[in-house]
């Protein structure tokens, strides 16, 4: 099955065996995983759980959505904007550029197109119907960030991929040329051909793999997009480490932080934030205007769709942080950010009340410098 993807050889396997992150056979997280944060309480979820658990995972209706077409026309006032197109994908616009953070426009976040979680919400306009891209950024290459479509239908428009070490070795077997791929280490930049823009990976606390034998064997990053002007972090997929303290130190302060709050289970707490622990990397990565990913798009955990949306709203009002919660497809700018509109709860309004402002599973007894307030 093509989607699976290739591993690496040769002399990029060489690179990657270079690496600090890489441990015998694969790479590995290198930052300790806080007290308190993997429930060992909680049963990990079965195919049962998935097929069947869990409430009002995905809405009764639509999201709203607009066609960002007509947005994409003007230049942004500040040079800095973001455009939500679902689940981690989103064009940001920086320095006269535009890069796309993990492309999915795939039915299914896996590497069937008859199995697997499917998409409940369509991206708000087609991959040809996109402006110019400068790139493409992956963080990582599980199904819901890196869609083998999604990378054939950017290839055919010649868009160049920015992402994390090995990964180059499943878009090369998919078509995209050597010299339009850069992998990138932890720490290492990459600047756009005739521009300021930068692109840096910083360090995550996730795994890959998209086979059964292929675990870890490419690296998973955040993101740094550097301009002249203006700074923004993606988070990719990760969990809640001090590592953030030490990107803000090297790499901040950010306008905008994308953070992902979707996709949340106790038992998986250690490689996922959720929007509690998002709360707490914003704060870490010295703030910023936040814009959450990962949600809205498809159902990978037990709880409801909009959950994470709820709990973070709740949690950034009581914290007074900036938040960005756009509709699909909302062209915004975060040095123009006004309060958020809940439009999620319009959804299903019919359908009962928005679920409480609390997870279901708070993390427990984290160490003092992860817990509120933050320093």
């Amino acid at each position: 099955m093509k989607s699976l993807g290739k591993r690496a050889d040769g002399e990029r396997l060489d690179r990657m065996k270079g690496s600090p992150q890489w441990r015998g056979e694969g790479f590995h997280n290198v930052y300790p995983v806080a007290p308190g944060l993997r429930d060992p309480g909680v049963p990990f979820p079965g195919l049962t759980d998935f097929l069947c658990g869990g409430e009002r995972r995905v809405p009764t209706a639509p999201l709203p959505a607009v066609n960002p077409l007509e947005g994409w026309r003007r230049a942004p006032q500040s040079g800095l904007r973001a455009t939500w197109l679902g689940h981690s994908t989103v064009l940001i616009e920086i320095g006269g550029k535009r890069l796309l953070t993990d492309p999915v426009w795939g039915p299914r976040a896996s590497p069937s197109t008859l199995v697997g979680p499917k998409r409940f919400q369509p991206v708000p306009l087609k991959v040809k119907e996109l402006p110019p891209v400068d790139a493409a950024l992956v963080s990582h290459d599980h199904y819901d960030h890196l869609d083998y479509p999604t990378v054939r239908e950017l290839n055919k428009r010649g868009v160049p991929f920015v992402t994390s070490l090995g990964v180059g070795a499943h878009l090369q077997a998919w078509g995209v040329p050597a010299e339009r791929i850069t992998e990138l280490d932890w720490w290492e930049s990459h600047r756009l051909p005739g521009s300021e823009v930068t692109v840096t990976a910083a360090p995550s606390q996730h795994f890959s793999g998209r086979g059964l034998k292929d675990r870890n064997a490419t690296l998973w990053s955040s993101l740094v997009i550097r301009s002249d002007r203006h700074s923004v972090f993606f988070s990719g997929d990760t969990g809640l480490t001090d590592a953030y303290a030490e990107i803000r130190q090297r790499l901040g302060p950010f306008d905008l932080v994308m953070l992902e709050i979707g996709a949340f289970h106790p038992a998986w707490g250690d490689i996922h934030l959720g929007p509690e622990n998002a709360m707490k990397a914003h704060a870490l990565l010295g703030g910023g205007v936040l814009l959450p990913v990962h949600w809205g798009t498809f159902s990978l955990a037990m709880h409801a769709w909009d959950q994470p949306a709820e709990v973070l709203h709740a949690l950034a009002e009581k914290h007074d942080a900036p938040l960005l919660m756009p509709q699909l497809g909302q062209a915004v700018e975060p040095a123009h950010v006004e309060r958020t509109d809940p439009w999620w709860r319009r959804v299903e309004i019919k359908a009962g009340p928005a679920p409480a402002a609390e997870p279901d599973h708070p993390p427990k007894n984290l160490p003092k410098a992860l817990q509120w307030p933050l320093d």
